[in-house]
């Protein structure tokens, strides 16, 4: 019998914080030896290639686990984002335009860019990742929908750690059941 199995709903909640934080470390400390090898704009590129990949499979994983339905449009992908890895560590929230044709979505806190404002480093230019992950993970709950960054790392980001919008596409075929 597992460990988990035995735990009460406060422990596995805990056992979620830490497993995300250490999902975190990995990614970070994999990005650091990228880094120190073969320099920053190399590690970027191979951070972005290995998000392109991740985001695809953490957006599928968790279609399937919690019965998401491809081609779900914003709402769909709402419900998927709340359920990422992030939303266990970073703050996060969504608001939807008054047509709701339009999802925003920002990272209110994030403990990469919270860590190096610690230690007196400057914020992670991670613009160009975020954008192939966001992309990359809202195809896949819906292969319209189209996403823009409003703001994300080396832009300024102001009191939210980025912001992304996600809409339809204009020429997608509307879903049928």
């Amino acid at each position: 019998m597992s460990a988990f199995s035995e735990m009460s709903r406060e422990e596995l909640l805990k056992a979620v914080d830490m497993f995300a934080k250490n999902w975190l470390a990995h990614d970070g400390c994999w990005f650091l030896a990228a880094e120190e090898r073969y320099g920053m704009d190399v590690a970027i590129e191979l951070d972005t290639a290995s998000w392109a990949r991740f985001a695809a499979v953490e957006a599928g994983r968790i279609m399937r686990t919690f019965g998401i339905e491809p081609g779900g449009g914003l709402e769909a992908l709402e419900k998927a984002l709340r359920l990422r890895m992030y939303a266990a560590i970073n703050r996060q929230h969504a608001e939807w335009s008054p047509d709701r044709k339009v999802l925003r979505f920002f990272m209110d806190s994030c403990r990469v860019q919270e860590t190096r404002r610690r230690k007196g480093l400057p914020d992670f230019p991670c613009k160009s990742v975020g954008i192939v992950e966001f992309s990359t993970f809202a195809r896949t709950v819906d292969p319209r929908i189209v996403t823009t960054c409003l703001h994300c790392p080396p832009d300024p980001v102001g009191d939210r750690a980025c912001g992304w919008e996600f809409r339809i596409a204009e020429d997608a075929p509307e879903r049928t059941e």
